[in-house]
């Protein structure tokens, strides 16, 4: 619904909390089609689907592109599995076949079963990732097959402890056997009230 302001013209767009609920919903069903193409049609190699522009707070310019993943919550965690893969051969491709399988198959088929904090793994000491750090809000803007989302996100810099942690290593490891142990890993929370997509869900 819209906001009026004093002069009966419209000032800011209010969101139902029913309306950021399905946006959330949209956007996670739409990465986790996406994210199941690739693993399908691409070997599990990024593409321009969930790799988002970034632009700091306040920056009207994008700082570059990060590739995001989608992690499950900890209630369906497969961390498990991943680290069971990782430790059952030092064959870098074993490793991926077995992650492709897995990835491709039902892994990605209930968006409902994935934490909406999207993450990235960056380099030890990468002054990219302090600088997002010290920004503390970015904008991640997607585009691709017809369909576009900016979302307004808080950042946090995981721990080794945090869930989302531990499966974004993991994951990241299968594909990347020189992943380092202290790889910095941030944290990416959308406020819906905030986001915006195009088309807007239902509107087509």
């Amino acid at each position: 619904m819209t906001k009026e302001n004093d002069t009966g013209d419209s000032a800011e767009i209010v969101r139902l909390d029913s309306a950021n609920e399905a946006l959330k919903e949209h956007f996670m069903q739409w990465q986790c089609r996406l994210r199941q193409i690739i693993m399908r049609e691409k070997e599990g190699k990024p593409d321009a689907s969930i790799m988002p522009a970034l632009k700091l707070k306040n920056s009207d310019e994008a700082m570059g592109h990060i590739i995001t993943l989608i992690c499950k919550a900890p209630a369906y965690s497969k961390v498990p599995e991943l680290k069971h893969m990782v430790r059952k051969t030092h064959d870098p491709a074993n490793r991926r076949k077995s992650a492709l399988t897995l990835f491709s198959e039902t892994y990605y088929q209930r968006a409902s079963e994935f934490s909406d904090i999207l993450t990235c793994t960056f380099s030890p000491n990468s002054e990219g990732a302090t600088a997002i750090k010290r920004a503390g809000h970015v904008t991640l803007e997607f585009e691709a097959y017809n369909q576009s989302f900016h979302l307004y996100c808080k950042v946090w810099r995981l721990s080794e402890h945090n869930p989302l942690w531990q499966a974004t290593y993991w994951h990241n490891l299968l594909f990347n056997p020189s992943l380092p142990g202290d790889t910095i890993i941030l944290g990416f929370e959308p406020d819906w009230s905030k986001a915006v997509a195009n088309p807007m869900p239902g509107s087509r």
